[in-house]
């Protein structure tokens, strides 16, 4: 065992006084260490239960004849860091979180390690820890949170009150409904209840491999979560007992399924920024050409909010994400003999899920659109690519030429639109939002639901090197690489300069010819903040989007 380095032979008795000073019996120190990560705290409404999941597993180690060892880690809560400085955080703590795992893992240890994460980046942190360090592993999630269901307006969620300050702005609401709707819009504890990025997180999770069947759906409140908590600890004692590492289970081909499933539940836009991040942690270089390949060949079953009115329990009882790979199974769109943490193969899943309801899950036959939910534009504003999550984008607008509305910087933009003046037809540009530029590429759901909640979502095209919430719709454009703080021809754009966006073409212009964009960048000088801890650090060694926005190991 790994963990015979700590705890065998008479030269470590030192080290098996410090574990027995801890409560460990003898028995408990001969068997396999499991690490039990648990990102459970009391701000993140998505980890207020976590604690009740962690003993879970760890119920289920002991079952099956291991010791568990629990550590935690940090933990963001992306709507609750929106709209401030504090969201420059957020995309940071990913590697934050992925360096402690590390640290923990390697100083003690561990023969394998279960992940408990929920919420956006903790997801994305933990698959790179478990890929880095290729124990045997098993991601466990939190679980989705209910929607809720307000008086006089129905099914809301988190977006729904993020969208309501757009329509306070322009008089369709008043402060005493939008006390009410934040009272009923996150009722449950859980990652909040669409397909956001940490739901699609979790739910491609299942399609990887990492995780049991359903970890992506089963509601945060159900029983079934925790029982599914107690197989993930007893199964990481198989993968243990027979030497099964987390990179026998995930190849190339791994990732090519979960993109497929990606793009059919129409996922976050953030997936394209973590699944390469994580690849690369394996030595697997997923590129932006990659999504879009597949995004051509696989298309959108799901709408799921903010694309649609269904929620992550509607997917579950669907059948789950199990349902979505039969769907894409039967349609020769996923590598067929790929496993799981369970040793199921996609065909083995497929075969025994059933799509229960055709109005969440559509049909292959059937789809919203013969595309998947994600779009890679490129062009000579963003000739390194940018990303849209093109289920969420209203039919009229899928192509669009209109004058730029720049702003450097998210403030300036949301002031902008909550005072009236951005104009249908307007392209918006917001940029110095990008990993470097940031620092910390920032998400704009303040944005976005300040103009869809002005009624503008329609007619109005958003433009950024920085990101978007899963929970953001509209024409979102993100991603624009490169960087304007990295000399992109985002930087040179001025008002009234023409942009012509053409998603299914997959295209992303300005009317500037490459001499006049060559003249306007030789002039900018670009902003420099000044910047202490953890940005400082982050902003020297951060890379492009483009490349997932990976830290460089070298300076």
């Amino acid at each position: 065992m790994k963990s015979d380095a700590i705890k065998k032979g008479v030269l470590h008795a030192p080290l098996r006084s410090l574990l027995k000073a801890t409560g460990l019996t003898d028995e408990e120190i001969k068997r396999p260490f499991i690490g039990v990560c648990n990102s459970g705290n009391e701000v993140v409404p998505g980890h207020i239960h976590l604690d009740k999941i962690s003993q879970a597993v760890k119920d289920g180690i002991r079952i099956a004849g291991g010791t568990p060892i629990e550590f935690r880690t940090i933990g963001v809560c992306d709507g609750i860091a929106m709209g401030h400085e504090g969201m420059r955080y957020s995309l940071v703590s990913r590697e934050i979180i992925a360096d402690s795992i590390e640290i923990m893992a390697m100083a003690h240890g561990f023969d394998g390690i279960v992940l408990i994460p929920n919420c956006d980046k903790i997801i994305p942190g933990m698959m790179m820890a478990a890929l880095r360090l290729n124990l045997p592993s098993i991601l466990i999630s939190g679980g989705p949170m209910l929607a809720g269901n307000c008086p006089g307006i129905g099914v809301v969620d988190y977006i729904s009150v993020c969208e309501a300050v757009g329509k306070f702005s322009s008089g369709e609401m008043t402060e005493s409904q939008i006390e009410q709707l934040e009272e009923y819009a996150c009722p449950t504890c859980g990652s909040c209840s669409g397909m956001f990025t940490a739901n699609s997180m979790n739910c491609i999770s299942e399609a990887l491999g990492i995780s049991l069947p359903y970890n992506g759906t089963i509601p945060a409140v159900s029983s079934m979560r925790i029982r599914l908590a107690k197989k993930a600890g007893m199964r990481i004692m198989d993968l243990v007992n027979n030497a099964i590492k987390i990179r026998d289970i995930i190849t190339l081909k791994s990732f090519e399924n979960a993109i497929a499933v990606d793009m059919a539940i129409g996922a976050s836009t953030n997936t394209v920024l973590h699944l390469p991040a994580i690849a690369s942690e394996a030595g697997i270089n997923l590129t932006l050409e990659t999504f879009d390949g597949i995004s051509k060949k696989v298309p959108n079953l799901c709408r799921i909010s903010p694309a649609g009115s269904h929620h992550m329990e509607d997917l579950d009882r669907a059948g789950g994400i199990p349902a979505v790979i039969k769907e894409l199974y039967e349609a020769g769109l996923m590598n067929a003999d790929q496993v799981n943490v369970m040793g199921q193969s996609i065909k083995q899943i497929a075969e025994g899920a059933k799509n229960l309801d055709a109005s969440v899950i559509r049909k292959i036959d059937n789809p919203y659109t013969k595309e998947g939910g994600i779009a890679v534009l490129k062009g000579n504003l963003a000739p390194d690519g940018s990303v849209v999550k093109q289920s969420a984008v209203a039919s009229g607008i899928m192509v669009h030429k209109g004058p730029a509305r720049v702003f450097d910087g998210e403030e300036k933009c949301l002031s902008a639109v909550l005072e009236g003046k951005i104009k249908k037809g307007d392209v918006v540009v917001i940029r110095y939002e990008g990993p470097k530029g940031g620092p910390g590429m920032r998400e704009m759901l303040a944005v976005t639901s300040a103009i869809s909640g002005k009624g503008l979502g329609e007619y109005v095209v958003l433009l950024t090197d920085g990101r978007f919430s899963g929970g953001t719709r509209g024409a979102c454009i993100g991603h624009i690489s490169p960087e304007a703080a990295l000399g992109g021809p985002i930087a040179c754009i001025e008002d009234g300069d023409i942009i012509e966006v053409n998603i299914p073409e997959r295209k992303l212009n300005v009317h500037l010819s490459d001499q006049e964009i060559s003249r306007r960048l030789s002039k900018i000088k670009h902003p420099e903040k000044e910047l202490t801890g953890v940005l400082s650090r982050y902003r020297m060694l951060v890379t492009s989007a483009s490349t997932g926005a990976i830290l460089r190991n070298k300076i």
